[in-house]
């Protein structure tokens, strides 16, 4: 089948076998999925026509995109499971299916299960141990301070640090529902950070199970470089500009 055909979207053939699942039932299982960047930061999978096992029935127009052309939306049906809409055929992209991420309810790169989106091949995460002092302050109150963070590295966007809870003011901190999902870190919990009678919220995070690349900052917490001030080595840094 190959990949699909060249336009100015950004394509390639992934390499890994990625498997969906619906209801516990096997929906789509390739050795030759393709990546779709739809978005700049991340891309999607899709599936050549004969890789998938499941039922699609026609439901009618999806959403055009510009650069994917018109849209064919499909129920997935397998073994009694059902999601309507859930499967996109694309004019140009004939012959693949893009099955909606969110309906599904495994995907799996290899044999392991992979959460949130398709791991970008291009994205990559450091960890390393550093000597740095660093400062964080919200609002002119120093709320963390340590001189052994880990500095997480992550492409695309600004170097993370990563603070022991014990060098971190706890007591200003408040635990919130908040939770967010990294395909490369896992799942983080939220603090909110109340200074000088005011709450600034979800302003610092934490993974405490990280995935196997992230492990080096199991428990450690990290505050938000866009919404405060963090010192490093007593130079105030800038502020960074990110789509967080």
């Amino acid at each position: 089948m190959g990949t699909p055909r060249k336009t100015s979207l950004r394509t390639e053939e992934s390499g890994k076998r990625v498997r969906a699942y619906l209801g516990g039932h096997l929906v789509a299982d390739s050795t030759r999925p393709s990546l779709v960047w739809e978005i700049p930061y991340y891309p999607t999978y899709y599936f050549p026509e004969a890789d998938v096992r499941a039922e699609l029935v026609e439901d009618g127009p999806g959403t055009r995109s510009p650069s994917r052309g018109e849209a064919t939306a499909y129920t997935v049906k397998v073994d009694g499971a059902q999601a309507p809409g859930a499967a996109l055929l694309y004019t140009g992209l004939p012959g693949f299916v893009r099955l909606d991420w969110d309906a599904m309810d495994a995907w799996f790169e290899e044999d392991e299960e992979v959460f949130v989106h398709p791991r970008d091949p291009y994205t990559r995460v450091d960890v390393l141990a550093a000597s740095r002092h660093v400062r964080v302050e919200v609002d002119g109150v120093t709320v963390a301070e340590s001189s052994s963070p880990r500095l997480l590295f992550e492409t695309g966007l600004p170097v993370r640090y990563y603070l022991p809870k014990p060098h971190v003011r706890m007591d200003l901190l408040e635990h919130t529902d908040t939770a967010t999902h990294c395909p490369y870190k896992g799942t983080a919990e939220y603090w909110s950070v109340r200074v000088n009678g005011t709450l600034h919220e979800d302003l610092a995070w934490s993974y405490r199970t990280p995935l196997d690349e992230s492990r080096k900052v199991a428990g450690l917490v990290c505050f938000y470089n866009e919404k405060l001030d963090i010192f490093v080595d007593g130079v105030l840094q800038e502020r960074p500009k990110t789509k967080f």
